[in-house]
């Protein structure tokens, strides 16, 4: 999607997004809708705890990585981490996505291979990453039930999402907050709260790499997402340290002329975040932000003069067959804390049986 809709779509979403970090009087305009939100929300989880609405336990333990929040908070590279992490203490992990975008009629398998268009980005870039079973449909429950009869020896299912999936039962719950946290503790429309801030979970990481301390709630901690060498998306075997790209443009015979003309894109929910992240490696890049899962169905980069552009991993995902040797893919790894991975290894060895 792009052109004059799209663009007033990013606009209203960043207003919005800014509104909701204050209680200004946007927020508490619609503070009565935020309580109908509520009283709907809060009946359908009463309803799954009564039994009133069937929820599904798989017959292995399920991890869920979720927000409580609208938006992107670094819930993928936290998924591929712990992916690693799981597999690092015994486990055989796969992992379930919705595949956001895509059209899915029933549950599908993702490979290495799989078109962005027909399982999502999300969930391409982790089966790229990870080489783990990873399949993908709106409905969790038929997606671990079709990747666990395909593949006997996953032992333990980690859900790219899905917290307010109900339906699937689930043994330990991860929450993931960026730098906005709660914003103004309203929930929707009134503010970014798809469920109250007090929701029980297991754990709560805050992906903030500019906090001085993390929030005062129980089982907090740091996610820190720290880029690597970015390589070339013509050719994936090109790398070059971030810090080279603050340099400048070789002229003939090795001349140094004019600094590189930097831009920076990003389809993802806070492009912000990557755009900080370039700024604190040195750089300082003109900056593209997109919608998050922005399709890339035209391109966005054929109007800019730029020596160098800077994407994530994500939006490499749904590039591949472009042939524009400018472009280059910043990876991020999520730095997980060795106590969050020991809570979250002795919760499923602690779980009682199916």
């Amino acid at each position: 999607m792009s052109g004059p809709i799209a663009d007033f779509k990013t606009r209203a979403e960043a207003g919005l997004t800014r509104a909701w970090q204050q209680r200004g009087p946007l927020a508490w305009a619609l503070s009565p809708l935020a309580a109908v939100f509520a009283a709907i929300s809060g009946a359908r989880r009463a309803a799954f705890a009564a039994g009133w609405l069937k929820s599904v336990r798989v017959g292995v333990p399920v991890v869920v990585v979720g927000n409580v929040t609208v938006g992107g908070t670094g819930k993928t590279p936290t998924v591929i981490a712990l992916v690693e992490a799981l597999r690092a203490a015994g486990y055989a992990p796969g992992v379930v996505s919705r595949g956001y975008g895509a059209k899915i009629e029933r549950p599908t398998p993702v490979t290495a291979s799989t078109p962005a268009s027909n399982c999502g980005d999300e969930p391409l870039l982790i089966a790229r990453r990870t080489g783990v079973p990873v399949w993908v449909s709106p409905d969790r429950v038929a997606a671990v039930q079709a990747l666990c009869a395909a593949h006997r020896d996953v032992d333990v299912i980690v859900s790219d999402d899905g917290l307010q999936h109900y339906r699937l039962q689930r043994d330990v719950e991860l929450v993931v907050f960026d730098h906005r946290l709660g914003g103004n503790g309203f929930l929707l429309p009134a503010g970014p709260l798809r469920e109250p801030l007090s929701r029980h979970r297991d754990a709560t990481l805050v992906n903030n790499p500019f906090a001085r301390a993390l929030p005062d709630w129980p089982n907090t901690f740091a996610l820190k997402l720290e880029p690597g060498e970015a390589w070339h998306l013509a050719n994936p075997s090109l790398r070059r340290p971030l810090a080279q790209f603050g340099g400048v443009v070789n002229g003939p015979a090795g001349a140094q002329q004019a600094p590189q003309r930097l831009v920076a894109a990003a389809g993802i929910g806070s492009p912000e975040r990557f755009f900080a992240t370039l700024r604190a490696a040195g750089l300082a890049p003109q900056t593209l932000p997109l919608p998050d899962h922005y399709d890339y169905a035209t391109n966005p980069f054929s109007e800019i003069d730029a020596d160098a552009i800077l994407v994530t991993e994500k939006d490499a995902v749904k590039l591949g067959a472009w042939n524009d040797a400018r472009i280059w893919v910043v990876p991020v790894e999520a730095a997980l804390d060795h106590r969050l991975i020991t809570l979250v290894v002795e919760k499923l060895r602690g779980r009682p049986s199916a």
